[in-house]
């Protein structure tokens, strides 16, 4: 879980994760990558003192959520690795949809909020879905992955194997390393399915509009200049 500021969710996302794992008699672990100085590290600590199986890493500086998951997948040891929004923007029983597909032989399974079939409880002002629409067409122009219908969202989870190779290979920090895993794992020749998801907006964006889009257009250029470059 990568958070930035969430000591108002973040307690409650996690007992509501490990209550889901545990009604699904799976074994479970959570990662909780806090950056900020709220304390939301430390009521993250606080679950675990009550039992949960958290971990916590994270610093009071901004460092990207980027950065942050791909520290915390570099800890994480199950056979399935993922990360979800600590805001609790997909609900985790979502995760019913993804788990048959990883056992299917995906190495990749993504929420989108794209599909005809999700379900969008709270949509997002319309200046930001029209800036998505934006980003989007941008980012498919510069960068290509074509039949990708939602890079952002953030309910992602891959293979241990998977998760090793991709997150071994991705250096963005800010917003963007999304389409960068995927790229990279486009060129590592790994399967991605998309499901379609529930999501709900929280009306809470952390996104600098100005100085945060010039850096996801530097960051877009970026990954289409390393995308010849990462090792097979």
């Amino acid at each position: 879980m990568p958070a930035f500021n969430e000591a108002a969710t973040i307690a409650a996302t996690i007992r509501e994760t490990g209550r889901y794992f545990r009604s699904r008699g799976l074994r479970y672990e959570i990662i909780v990558a806090a950056d900020g100085d709220d304390g939301t590290r430390e009521l993250a600590c606080e679950t675990a003192e009550q039992g949960e199986p958290v971990r916590v890493i994270g610093r009071p500086q901004r460092s990207g959520k980027g950065r942050g998951v791909r520290e915390a997948m570099a800890l994480a040891r199950g056979a399935v690795a993922g990360y979800v929004d600590a805001d609790n923007k997909v609900p985790i029983e979502e995760f019913d949809k993804a788990q048959p597909w990883l056992s299917q032989g995906y190495e990749v399974v993504i929420g989108s909020r794209a599909m005809r079939e999700s379900q969008i409880e709270q949509r997002q002002p319309l200046y930001r879905q029209l800036g998505g629409k934006g980003f989007g067409l941008f980012m498919h122009a510069v960068v290509g992955l074509p039949g990708i219908t939602d890079t952002q969202c953030g309910f992602k989870f891959f293979t241990r194997a998977a998760a090793g190779e991709i997150f071994a290979r991705q250096q963005i920090d800010g917003y963007m390393f999304d389409v960068e895993i995927l790229v990279i794992a486009r060129r590592l020749g790994y399967r991605i399915y998309q499901l379609p998801i529930r999501w709900r907006d929280d009306g809470d964006s952390r996104l600098a509009l100005v100085s945060g889009n010039f850096r996801n257009v530097a960051d877009i250029f970026r990954i289409r200049m390393g995308a010849g470059r990462w090792p097979l």
